[in-house]
């Protein structure tokens, strides 16, 4: 497992290395000067070229990203062009919404799929796995931002179970959790729905393997070999798409952030790039790709801790 371990790393850390040059040089190289943006078009040319300077544009490219990307390892993520703040304050704030928000909605689409899966596999091709799977299909097609609309609608508007939008902040949490409840929900359901059939085509399969069908032979019942020994085995598929969904849920609420303006990771770098503030950007996706990335090292440890056959094959 210590081999394994280190040889996952090594990817992570190389994973990583390269991430922030491909982010760097991408977000550079788009078009448009943040200093001409933030002075406007007819800024005199002493004055353009003096805030270059003050933000460092007018080094050389090397330079810039070595200059960022030890900053990075060091925790200072550089000064924020349009807001003149550290941009890891920005991104500490951000987090704390962002953050719970995916562990909420992850949690809230394990709790569904979970059973619907269990379900749906154990009551194959009848009434049961029908529904679960016409639902599951309802809700794949139905978008997220028109499903938020529609909580807002019901749960916010009419009936004034939760609030319709904002973030009051962690000072009161059961606010926060409640304010956060609605997105979550939003963010959840085609989650949960991708998950269950993904987990019922695996215990479906597993459920064909020859030691199910020595263990019923035996007298197991088909409810204790599935959640027994089926749905230990039918995990790996499970944490793949947990692992991309957590990943998914971090970085792509950018809707859903703006439908109940929550201040968010996803919000800022949408600011963040329509005000050409490339220090947020930059740090912002680095942290986004660190997320991805460490989320998808544990699930591959998450593989080696259910399959113990993957260690001896690393």
């Amino acid at each position: 497992m210590r081999r394994y371990l280190i040889r996952r790393l090594i990817v992570l850390l190389a994973s990583l290395w390269v991430a922030s040059a491909v982010i760097f040089t991408l977000v550079e190289g788009v078009p448009g000067d943040p200093a001409s943006f933030m002075l406007g078009v007819n800024a005199a040319p002493d004055t353009l070229a003096a805030l270059r300077a003050q933000m460092g544009l007018d080094q050389p490219f090397v330079w810039r990203y070595l200059h960022w990307l030890g900053g990075l390892l060091s925790g200072d993520f550089g000064t924020s062009f349009t807001y003149k703040v550290p941009v890891a304050g920005l991104i500490g704030a951000r987090l704390a919404v962002s953050l719970p928000l995916a562990g909420i909605a992850l949690c809230l689409s394990v709790a569904l799929a979970l059973p619907m899966g269990l379900l749906a596999a154990a009551r194959r091709a009848r009434l049961s796995d029908g529904a679960v799977m016409a639902g599951t299909q309802l809700g794949i097609a139905v978008p997220n931002f028109w499903f938020a609309m529609l909580l807002v609608l019901l749960l916010a508007v009419r009936w004034q179970w939760f609030p319709a939008g904002g973030f009051p902040g962690w000072s009161d949490p059961l606010m926060a959790l409640r304010a956060l409840t609605l997105p979550a929900i939003a963010l959840a359901l085609p989650q949960a729905a991708i998950l269950t059939r993904v987990l019922r085509s695996a215990l479906i399969e597993t459920l064909g393997q020859d030691y199910i069908r020595t263990a019923r032979a035996k007298g197991l019942s088909r409810a204790r070999a599935l959640t027994r020994h089926a749905l230990r085995n039918a995990l790996i598929p499970v944490l793949t798409i947990l692992g991309l969904q957590f990943s998914f849920l971090l970085a792509g609420a950018i809707i859903i952030e703006n439908v109940f303006y929550l201040p968010g990771l996803g919000r800022l770098i949408f600011q963040a790039i329509t005000q050409r503030d490339l220090i947020v950007v930059e740090s912002v996706v680095m942290i986004l790709v660190f997320a991805v990335i460490v989320v998808n090292f544990l699930t591959d440890l998450a593989y080696a801790a259910v399959d113990p056959r993957l260690r001896r094959r690393t």
